[in-house]
């Protein structure tokens, strides 16, 4: 019976290979040299070919086939072969490449570069994985730049703060809102990623036709659409959809976006229990009407509301040490409730007088209400907890260090306008370029504060540690109930800014050597009216310069070096003090900047890559000290501190994975200020060591799944300090913040590789997927809340945790 069954397996397995033949070959480019990881497929069997470019696949015999050759970096290719049963045909197909004009990109990178800029594709903004997926999601990964909460789109560039950064749409400045104080509010980036065309971005040394910020520059341009699209995104945190086409004959094109999102899965991973509802809407348009070869108008058009709605409930926090263990229990009672509505408009006019002079002509207008209340009563229990192991209570808390209850209290509205006009000219001759602009901006603020904190500790009402009358609580006081902080205020604050700037910029050869240079020169007149004060009226010069080398050299390499003097004059927050009063007289502070910057281009694996360095010095004067508390910043409004800010930003990029590109960013930072003359302590914003990276990847016989992978790990930053404390005395940091967040996606059709499948014929592109957030469930803090103990006067600092692990579904449609 066993050699019957032996035989009849044999017999079957001889059957079937009989039925089968064989295709092997090698696959090269058109330079003919072999391609790694291209897939092999037909039907739903596979294979890829080797370093060497060889693949061998069996397949059906006596039937034709279709056989597809794909890669991420080559257009598909398809071939269709009949093989004999037991017989074995070679193929060696050549691909070609997905972009043709990649000599061109190349040359556009250094341009990019030699200016200082970073440039991001635009196709990876909707792909890279984060809890906030857009343009802000993937400057975090880069060195220099820095984002501890997750729930936030603020960044601080170089040892600056969240409003130290330029942001241009279309070269119109936006705004975000004034009133965040945590980044659970904020809700969406003005930035709509699925309406971005081009992306640069300068952590420094920017030209002179930027305006005036100590750290940054974001510079977005929309696309102007050509053909009909659109794509709609949805996922467990919310959605969005993209329409886009021409009219009237092509000379009207538009482009619509609308988003909705809903925070409500990362705030209930938190430690703290609520009955939240955060979502966030908004509608953007982009018009861009050609009334002739001459003349554009362009209009841009946003309206954005967000809600924000927070119950706490309870709250478990443990910390400390394995020898120390502390636990914060509290109990929860009120609500928040913040609304942020924002219209913004802008209409843009652009005329070629000439094949030489262009001018443009820009209006804009911003709008925000914003309204800020809370009444929260947080009774809390901080006490050690039992850490023996052999015990019954083992991890309960067992002794009390401190009882108490605060009550936070706000009712904060703020209306603000902004509006503006700029004319611009560029005149090109040549290797010369010549741009120069005028602006002038009214701002006016309507602004209420007023927020207070009581403090209640052992059943005794704490008074401010300046108060006339010492906490004592066992001696009876009759007098009134006083917050241990207060701020109340009410502003109407007019500011009147006139800007002009002009600059020279010019590309020639040195020898065999390319050379590209710039100069330029700009100036701020401001006018401050507040509460009906005297005016006060102040003007300020900064210069700015930048060269770049790129040698007659063997090896792609270019040198760069940019700086000069920057300025940032005093917008509305910094002008408004710890009390909420606004002082006119605030200076704007100063930055002389230097950047050394070097590009190098190579050959890794046969494989292109880059590696871009750059070291920075950057010394600060009158400059306005400041407080974080989570994104909120609130200033001093004194310009009685000196700063520095110095590192080295390094970042490889290429592709790890043939036919993906990825990167890993590695950062050094150092920022100290000396206010008043005390010593230089370290800034809010001192994180050290930065790591990060994003990695694309696919399964070689199964191109269609991507790999998105996001890692992100910086050194904690100052935990802050309570308040009425010299923050000298309390220098200590926050733990690391670590972070890695994955995305896989299976994409059914896209241009690259469409599909044959009759129900996928009308999508340009459809993939579904996943994604998990902190994909280790690492527990980041953000800031410290500070309870005091009155009976031992002493602080205990309790890191505000952020989310923990969540996963999110995806799916992305363009028709």
């Amino acid at each position: 019976m066993k050699h019957l069954l032996t035989l009849l397996v044999l017999f079957f397995t001889y059957s079937l290979t009989a039925q089968t033949g064989v295709i092997k070959g090698t696959v090269k480019n058109k330079s003919n040299k072999p391609i790694e990881g291209v897939a092999i497929t037909y039907l739903n069997k596979g294979t890829s070919t080797n370093k060497k470019g060889e693949f061998e696949i069996t397949v059906n015999a006596n039937k034709e086939i279709t056989l597809k050759f794909s890669h991420v970096a080559y257009i598909l290719y398809s071939k269709k072969i009949t093989v004999q049963k037991n017989k074995t045909i070679r193929l060696y197909p050549v691909l070609n490449l997905k972009v043709e004009e990649i000599d061109e990109v190349v040359v556009k990178n250094h341009k990019n570069t030699a200016q200082g800029n970073i440039t991001i594709n635009p196709s990876d903004i909707s792909k890279i994985p984060g809890a906030n997926n857009g343009v802000e999601n993937i400057l975090i990964t880069l060195a220099g730049v820095n984002n501890n909460n997750e729930l936030s789109t603020q960044y601080n560039v170089r040892g600056g703060n969240f409003d130290e950064n330029l942001v241009y749409v279309n070269g119109i400045e936006v705004y975000r809102p004034f009133l965040i104080r945590s980044g659970q509010q904020e809700g969406l980036s003005f930035v709509n990623g699925d309406m971005v065309q081009n992306v640069k971005f300068s952590a420094g040394g920017f030209q002179a036709k930027y305006g005036d910020k100590l750290s940054s520059v974001l510079d977005i341009a929309y696309r102007t659409p050509k053909e009909f699209a659109a794509s709609i995104n949805a996922s467990l945190l919310g959605g969005s959809a993209t329409i886009e086409g021409t009219m009237f004959n092509n000379k009207l094109s538009a482009i619509v976006g609308a988003r909705y999102r809903d925070n409500s899965l990362f705030i209930n991973s938190k430690d703290v229990e609520t009955n939240s509802n955060p979502n966030f809407t908004d509608v953007q348009t982009f018009l861009s009407y050609s009334v002739n070869e001459k003349l554009k108008i362009d209009f841009l058009g946003n309206f954005s509301v967000n809600n924000y709605e927070f119950t706490p409930s309870t709250r478990r926090t443990k910390f400390g040490t394995i020898s120390e263990p502390l636990e914060l229990i509290v109990y929860y009672d009120g609500q928040e409730k913040d609304q942020f509505e924002t219209l913004f408009g802008a209409l843009k006019g652009s005329y070629i007088v000439n094949k030489n002079l262009n001018l443009s002509l820009t209006t804009s207008t911003y709008h925000t209400m914003e309204e800020e209340y809370y009444d929260i009563l947080a009774s809390y229990n901080l006490g050690d907890v039992n850490n023996d192991f052999g015990s019954d209570n083992f991890g309960e808390v067992e002794f009390s260090e401190g009882i108490g209850s605060q009550l936070n209290h706000a009712r904060n509205d703020l209306d603000a306008l902004i509006s503006n006009a700029e004319f611009k000219a560029t005149f090109k001759k040549g290797k010369h370029q010549i741009d120069a602009g005028i602006k002038y901006q009214y701002e006016n603020f309507k602004d209420r504060l007023n927020e207070w904190e009581v403090i209640d500790s052992l059943g005794f009402s704490v008074r401010p540690p300046n108060h006339s009358i010492i906490n004592q609580p066992y001696e009876p006081f009759s007098g009134s109930l006083e917050p241990y902080q207060k701020v109340n205020a009410a502003n109407n604050v007019t500011i009147d800014r006139l800007v002009w700037f002009t600059q020279y910029s010019k590309n020639t050869n040195w020898n065999n050597h390319k050379v590209w240079y710039n100069v330029g020169v700009r100036a701020h007149n401001w006018n401050v009216s507040a509460n009906n004060l005297e005016s006060v009226n102040k003007i300020i010069y900064s210069a700015r310069g930048q060269f770049a080398i790129k040698p007659d050299w063997d090896k792609d390499m270019l040198f760069r070096i940019a700086g000069g003097m920057y300025a940032q004059p005093p917008f509305y927050k910094e002008l408004r003090n710890n009390s909420g009063n606004v002082v006119p007289t605030v200076e704007a502070q100063k930055s002389l900047q230097v950047v050394l910057g070097n590009e190098y281009s190579f050959k890794l694996w046969d494989r292109p890559f880059k590696l871009i360095s750059e070291a920075y010095y950057k010394h600060l004067t009158d400059v306005n000290t400041y407080t974080v508390d989570n994104v909120k910043v609130r200033y001093a409004a004194n310009n009685n501190a000196k700063a520095y800010a110095t590192g080295v930003d390094l970042r490889l990029n290429g592709e790890f994975v043939p036919g993906t590109q990825s990167w890993i960013s590695l950062g050094y930072l150092k920022t100290e200020e000396n206010t008043d003359n005390l010593g230089y302590i370290s800034r809010p914003t001192d994180q050290r060591f930065k790591f990060g990276m994003l990695f694309q990847d696919y399964v070689p016989n199964i191109p269609n799944i991507k790999m998105y992978l996001n890692l992100v790990f910086n050194t904690g930053v100052p935990g802050g300090s309570p308040s009425y404390v010299n923050q000298y005395d309390y220098q200590s940091k926050l733990d690391a913040y670590k972070r890695a967040d994955i995305g896989i996606s299976y994409v059914f059709t896209d241009r690259q590789n469409p599909s044959n499948k009759r129900w996928l014929g009308n999508f340009k592109e459809f993939s579904l997927g996943f994604e998990i957030f902190n994909m280790f469930d690492v527990k980041n803090s953000i800031t410290n809340t500070w309870v005091r103990d009155v009976y031992s006067k002493r602080y205990y600092g309790i890191p505000n945790y952020m989310t923990s692990r969540v996963l999110n579904i995806k799916l992305n449609m363009k028709f």
